[in-house]
């Protein structure tokens, strides 16, 4: 019996016929860079956007960050959790450095520098939950970033470079 055929014989479930009413079946996000581009963050840094999802103020992306750069120092306010996908990233305030295939996971209230110094740089999938509060390099308060911050941070992009805004993306 193949796949389809055994997902086609489980009973229906009493709430199936809402969900085929109302609900979203999911969807699939292209990683291709002319579908879903680089966007820009700082000078060594670039955010593509996977997943914006605004009722529970989370996001999905991958982040790259050049060989030599690094992201400012931030404070979360929810949990995030990463994954290494590329080249080696650390944080100034730990001891570990995080290599293709390693897991990272970040508390509510922490706080720390993102730094790459591998020279083909870094790429990480980050499940980003709650707000990252950005700090300058005096430790003063320079910006909040949270789901709409992500939101409006891709859509800006897509719309000064004449791209389409990948409405699966929003959850």
């Amino acid at each position: 019996m193949t796949q389809q055929n055994l997902i086609t014989k489980l009973p229906p479930e009493p709430h199936e016929a809402m969900i085929n009413r109302f609900g979203k079946e999911g969807a699939f996000i292209p990683g291709d860079d002319k579908n879903n581009p680089w966007v820009p963050f700082g000078d060594s840094a670039a955010i593509k956007h996977l997943a914006f999802d605004v009722r529970s103020n989370s996001v999905a992306n991958i982040l790259w960050v050049k060989g030599g750069g690094r992201i400012g120092t931030h404070k979360h306010r929810g949990v995030v959790s990463a994954v290494t996908l590329e080249g080696s990233w650390g944080y100034y305030e730990y001891d570990w450095i995080s290599r293709p295939g390693d897991f990272v996971y970040e508390l509510p209230g922490t706080a720390h520098t993102l730094y790459s110094d591998d020279p083909n740089g870094m790429k990480a999938l980050f499940w980003i939950n709650g707000a990252i509060e950005f700090f300058d390099d005096e430790a003063k308060y320079d910006f909040t970033a949270d789901v709409f911050w992500f939101i409006d941070h891709y859509v800006k992009h897509c719309e000064a470079n004449g791209l389409e805004i990948n409405k699966d993306m929003f959850i």
